[in-house]
């Protein structure tokens, strides 16, 4: 069953406090690299606050709306060409690409997905992770959740990138065709120009 993350009740006080802490922390760990007649300046600008909130809005905005599946057991030890066949979907795939999948790591996983609605190049998808804490997802972890729920990928058309040894991007997607049919797609290049995807990563 999904898990969805989504906007929940007003920030709290121990929570303006713990914000407030950081910042303070953060700003003594660092005070020999500000000046302090240029800090005061700055400190006068009104849009100095504005700016600080909008960090925080931006981070908090990126991370509701998003869709968490488990899977319990991820088998690492299969050919990557095995954990597409155990999908039972039609593939349309390059053995080079397929062969360079990475596996991953741990018995189990925990994806979460986001949508941009836009495109996005590879090289800007990952700071898109990096914004919610996430990194890309494996395609192992991928795969164990498509594998799991078929029907997943037909609301929820989803993938993941990474780059092979020679630094080039590679994507898996898995989705349903306009025919029903449920497909999974490996390949160089191509996932972060399409908006429509639901993109994996896994926390850091």
């Amino acid at each position: 069953m999904d898990k969805t993350i989504t906007p929940s009740k007003s920030l709290t006080d121990g929570q303006i406090d713990k914000a407030v802490a950081l910042y303070r922390a953060m700003l003594e760990k660092h005070r020999a690299e500000l000046g302090s007649e240029e800090a005061q300046q700055v400190l006068g600008q009104s849009e100095y606050v504005s700016d600080l909130l909008c960090v925080l809005r931006t981070r908090v905005e990126a991370i509701s709306k998003m869709i968490v599946r488990k899977v319990d057991k991820v088998d690492r030890t299969k050919k990557p060409q095995e954990v597409l066949d155990a999908t039972k979907r039609r593939q349309y795939t390059d053995n080079g690409v397929v062969k360079s999948m990475p596996h991953g790591t741990g018995d189990g996983a925990e994806v979460v997905f986001f949508k941009l609605d836009r495109y996005v190049s590879d090289v800007d998808l990952e700071k898109e992770y990096a914004l919610r804490g996430l990194i890309a997802a494996d395609p192992y972890s991928l795969a164990a959740v498509n594998e799991a729920d078929p029907a997943f990928a037909d609301k929820y058309p989803n993938g993941t990138h990474w780059q092979d040894a020679d630094g080039k991007w590679c994507f898996a997607t898995f989705r349903q065709w306009y025919d029903d049919e449920r497909l999974v797609h490996v390949d160089r290049s191509g996932i972060g120009s399409v908006g429509s995807w639901w993109f994996a990563g896994v926390r850091k």
